[in-house]
């Protein structure tokens, strides 16, 4: 057996999940704002209650380490940074982007792209492209949405997009090969993705481990309180 829990707060959604040598074998999902730090960790111990496990079965802990929410990110990755050490287990990171697109591999024509995305709010997007089979195609990388974004692939086959920035990205692109997928980041395709980095002994060093935040956190000051300024 190899049982790993995978964390994924790379968007608002809480979700952690368990696999058995990559297979499914518990999913638990919390569609709410601003919950990641009160409850991500009653979730994991509730997940481990319904697959009748404990915390000593794990034999890797596996986390999506961005991009995506600052907050969110750094909740999850301190989370899962906390239990290997304790547990003296392997880390296990997996691209945001990456694991958004894997739901749709094995799933589309050869010859059509995936393009995963994670809303970075006002028009920008954190973005990449990936091949039928998964293989990247174009890198992570911010990108600021316009009308003829995409158009390159669009005019070569069918681009399948999918993520929380689906909406926004819908109403600027006209193109019959765009098509939206109604799917968002899960930990469900992060153990998947982080079962085969396992075999291939694709672990992180857990001192020195961080988040891909991709861009610089910006704080904000406040232009009412003179103290912030």
């Amino acid at each position: 057996m190899c049982k790993i829990l995978s964390i994924e707060t790379s968007i608002s959604v809480c979700s952690v999940a368990i696999h058995d040598r990559g297979e499914l074998v518990g999913l638990l999902e919390l569609y709410q704002d601003n919950v990641h730090g009160s409850k991500l960790a009653p979730c994991i111990h509730s997940l481990l209650t319904q697959c009748g496990m404990s915390m000593r079965e794990l034999a890797a802990i596996a986390v999506s380490q961005g991009p995506g929410s600052y907050t969110g990110l750094r909740i999850g990755v301190a989370a899962a940074k906390g239990m290997a050490f304790a547990l003296d287990l392997p880390l296990i990171g997996v691209d945001s982007l990456d694991a958004l697109g894997h739901s749709l591999v094995g799933q589309v024509q050869p010859g059509s792209f995936i393009v995963p995305m994670i809303d970075a709010r006002r028009m920008e997007v954190y973005m990449k492209v990936l091949d039928h089979e998964g293989n990247t195609l174009i890198g992570v990388k911010p990108e600021v949405l316009g009308p003829n974004s995409f158009e390159k692939f669009v005019s070569s086959g069918r681009v399948y997009f999918l993520g929380n920035a689906n909406e926004k990205t819908r109403g600027l692109l006209s193109a019959a090969n765009a098509v939206f997928v109604d799917k968002v980041n899960s930990a469900a395709t992060v153990g998947a993705i982080a079962f085969h980095k396992y075999q291939s002994g694709q672990t992180e060093d857990i001192a020195y481990f961080e988040p891909n935040y991709l861009k610089e956190f910006m704080v904000l000051k406040s232009k009412k309180n003179p103290l912030l300024s």
